[in-house]
Formats: structure tokens, C-alpha cells, sequence
């Protein structure tokens, strides 16, 4: 399938340092660091008080788990959020602080994990997010979650959330920060574990995948660095002219790292969009 959006305008002449550096959301962050260890501490301490779902293996690889967190009524929305960190980065333990926002609206919440590159393709990848699913639908209701699924994550989960789509259990999805289009990413130092391959490129890129006729928001922070706004502006406007449902979300001023905080903050602005995705 053609898709409107590969490389970014002049791509082929960019030195490696501008490639590299079109993607590199730490570095460019300049508190990334201290963002992130802060994100850590409260979800070590959110994770040691919501202690009885978790660890609950879908398959049999070690990071094959989830940590769930039942709301009060199992008939509740849950909100599935699946981490980044560019497939070769991150544990879901360290953002259990996403389910805080969720629980207070009295949803559920439920963030999986997966095997990371380079012991992991993306194929691969792809493949543990959707068997993750299918154990949700399956089993949740054991564990108190038994509502209508809505799929989101950030950055590297972002590209995952808006594949998850597809899956049959999910009634929507939020991708946030997404990489909708694999191309650029073979051509930075992000494919020296991903090694990615023209298959992948091609099947495993949600803007050039069949439109999904779910509602799908679509969100990135505005002082994120301009590929990975351009990445959700692209994928939503494919959506939009097959007139699939679901808003592009800016979020004014927030880096890749503080756009978070509007998915797990009660009241936070992502977290007020999954809801209107059901109504």
C-alpha cells in the first residue's frame, strides 16, 4: 500500500548526526533524566500499593506479563497502556503511575509487557502485544476487569497502541508520540537493535495499514522534537480522509517526557480524551 508520508523532505542527503538526532527524545530533553526518575519513584510506590494483580503471565517469556489494576466495577473501562522506549528500552513496571488517572474516573487499568530488541524483533513484538490481548479478553473478568478495552500508549507503545487497534477486544485506542512510519527508523541508530526489514517496514507501519473504523486519538506534545510531531500529524490526517473517528490532541508545551502527565494525572487532558472515545 502507497502511504503519503515515508521520509522526511530531504532525507537522503541529512548527515547521520541529524538522523540520529531527529529521533532522540532524551537528548533532547534536557531534564529527561530527572523526568524519568521521578516517573519511576512514583510508580515503584503506586505499583507496592496495588499489589494483587500482578506479575500474571500471558506466555512463557520472562517480560510476557501484566500488572493490572482493577477499578471498583468490573463492568468499568480499562485503560491498557503499553510503555516505550523504541522497542529496546523500558519495563512496564516503571509506569505503573499511568493507571492513577484511570482508577480515579473508577476505570480499570492494565499495562502489559514485552520482550525487548534485540532478543525480540518487532514482528515479534507485535506479536506479544497481541497475545497480551487475547489474555486479557480472556482472563480479565478473573481479575475484575471485564469492560470495553481501550488500547493506549506512548512513543514506541504509541506505534503499538495504534496496531493494537485492530485487535477485536479493543473498542479504542490512544497513541501518544507514536512512530507511525517505520522508514526513518532504519536509518537512524535506533535500527542497530531493531534491524528492521523491509517486510516489517511495510506490514508493521500503522499509516500504511488498512484504516481502522475505531475511534483512535491521536496525540503529541508540542515542544516535542518536530519528526515525531510530524509522525502524528501525518497518521491522523490518513485516518481523517478515510474518515475514521478520533481527534489529533497537541498537548501546548509539553516535551516527550511531560505529555505523560496528561494520561495519569486525574483530570489530565489525554486521559479526559480515552473517555470521549466511548461515548
Amino acid at each position: 500500500m502507497s502511504t503519503p508520508f515515508a521520509l522526511p523532505e530531504g532525507w537522503s542527503s541529512w548527515p547521520q548526526k541529524q538522523r540520529d538526532d531527529a529521533y532522540d527524545n532524551t537528548g533532547m530533553v534536557a531534564d529527561s533524566a530527572q523526568q524519568i526518575a521521578a516517573r519511576v519513584a512514583l510508580s515503584e510506590a503506586f505499583r507496592a500499593a496495588h499489589s494483587g494483580h500482578l506479575d500474571l503471565p500471558y506466555g512463557q517469556a520472562e517480560r510476557e506479563r501484566w500488572d493490572l489494576f482493577p477499578g471498583r466495577d468490573p463492568a468499568a473501562p480499562c485503560l491498557v497502556f503499553i510503555h516505550g522506549g523504541y522497542w529496546q528500552r523500558n519495563r512496564r513496571e516503571d509506569f505503573a503511575i499511568m493507571a492513577e488517572g484511570a482508577l480515579a474516573m473508577g476505570w480499570s487499568a492494565a499495562l502489559p509487557g514485552y520482550t525487548l530488541a534485540p532478543e525480540a524483533s518487532l514482528t515479534t513484538i507485535c506479536w506479544q502485544v497481541s497475545r497480551a490481548l487475547d489474555w486479557l479478553a480472556a482472563e480479565g473478568a478473573a481479575h475484575g476487569i471485564a469492560g470495553p478495552i481501550v488500547a493506549s500508549g506512548w512513543s514506541a507503545g504509541g506505534h503499538l497502541a495504534a496496531l493494537a487497534a485492530e485487535h477485536p477486544a479493543v473498542t479504542a485506542a490512544l497513541a501518544v508520540s507514536g512512530v507511525h512510519e517505520l522508514a526513518p527508523i532504519r536509518d537512524t541508530m535506533l535500527n542497530e537493535k531493531l534491524r528492521l526489514t523491509e517486510a516489517e517496514i511495510a506490514d508493521l507501519s500503522p499509516i500504511r495499514r488498512p484504516v481502522v473504523q475505531k475511534p483512535v486519538a491521536v496525540a503529541y506534545g508540542g515542544a516535542e522534537l518536530p519528526e515525531l510531531r510530524r509522525q502524528s500529524r501525518a497518521f491522523h490526517r490518513v485516518r481523517a480522509e478515510a474518515q475514521a473517528p478520533g481527534p489529533l490532541i497537541p498537548i501546548p508545551g509539553a516535551d516527550h517526557f511531560r505529555v505523560l502527565e496528561s494520561l495519569w494525572k486525574p483530570g489530565g487532558t489525554l486521559l479526559r480524551a480515552a473517555a470521549e472515545l466511548l461515548r
